[in-house]
């Protein structure tokens, strides 16, 4: 099967490379130093599940190049998507499957909006990176994919994906029932922890134990899982008891990618995490004042990372 992995960070260089490293046809499209090195040398990934090398890796920045694949994997910065749709309308043909491994839960209207029912829900769980040009590092947990049709049908394409991702080293891979579900439950994680962290400036294991941020925590949580039910998403009615006990399962010193983007002045995912929240609930009359507390602390540093503000 023919892929492209429209995005060569820690996300899709890791699943891009163990495809390759199992026989996919797989295209990397990159840029910079990173693309010069992967064409030079093969893409190098470092993990705790065993270290490889995909050797004469073929990668590129033109999608052009490339043509229409069967599989597109797009792994992008969720900020980063309205301007890859263009180029991605390059790599999709009548047939082309798109599975999309962002952060965030807005991404999946604006793919559908542009590709319809070539899309399908999809996430991942991976610690992972990139540590220099054509260098990926996978430094915690047991990298995890699930994917499933928008309107919940078990297509033969998802389980032939499901065959494909189940033949790969080191990963794990589901088809849940709901992947609306699935997708949500990490939204509501991933927004909520990592919100919180940037704010308190503090990792998994101070922010959740002391009091007033541990309530801070769970409140944001509660008022994401609202607003998914309000979405429409059957969210157990326990899920909020269960994201507690899997965070207070986690290691003390874990930190969430969007806080670490933050506190080394980069650009970060705030507007797809804790923006959306904020505009999904004006939305639908559902109130996130936590959210609303964290994005106003936050945005000053996000619109300095993107050049928008400047000290006096």
């Amino acid at each position: 099967m023919k892929f492209a992995i429209f995005g060569t960070g820690g996300v899709g260089g890791y699943f891009g490379g163990r495809l390759a490293q199992a026989g996919q046809d797989v295209t990397f499209i990159a840029r910079g130093a990173h693309l010069a090195s992967i064409t030079e040398s093969g893409l190098r990934v470092d993990s705790i599940g065993g270290d490889f090398v995909v050797e004469n890796a073929r990668a590129t920045d033109s999608p052009q190049s490339v043509g229409e694949v069967d599989v597109v994997i797009v792994a992008t910065k969720a900020w980063q998507l309205p301007e890859a749709i263009e180029q991605l309308k390059f790599l999709v043909g009548e047939q082309t499957t798109i599975l999309p491994l962002l952060n965030g839960i807005e991404h999946i209207d604006l793919l559908v909006k542009s590709f319809g029912e070539r899309v399908l829900g999809g996430l991942c769980w991976i610690s992972s990176f990139v540590a220099g040009p054509g260098h990926i590092t996978h430094v915690r947990g047991k990298p995890f994919v699930s994917f499933g049709e928008l309107n919940r049908v078990k297509s033969e394409r998802v389980m032939n994906l499901h065959d494909i991702f189940s033949a790969l080293e080191g990963v794990d891979v589901d088809v849940p029932e709901d992947i609306h579900v699935t997708m949500w439950e990490k939204f509501i994680f991933i927004c909520s922890t990592s919100g919180v962290g940037a704010v308190t400036r503090q990792s998994f294991g101070i922010f959740r134990s002391i009091p007033e941020t541990r309530e801070m925590l769970k409140s944001a949580i509660v008022e994401t899982v609202n607003v998914g039910c309000a979405y429409g998403v059957a969210l157990a009615k326990d899920v909020v008891d269960t994201l507690m006990v899997r965070i207070d399962a986690l290691p003390e010193g874990l930190v969430a990618s969007m806080q670490k983007d933050i506190m080394e002045g980069r650009p970060s995912e705030l507007d797809a995490q804790t923006g959306a929240v904020i505009r999904m609930g004006r939305a639908l009359g559902v109130l996130t004042p936590t959210h609303e507390f964290i994005y106003a602390s936050l945005l000053p540093m996000e619109k300095k990372a993107r050049g928008n503000f400047k000290n006096p």
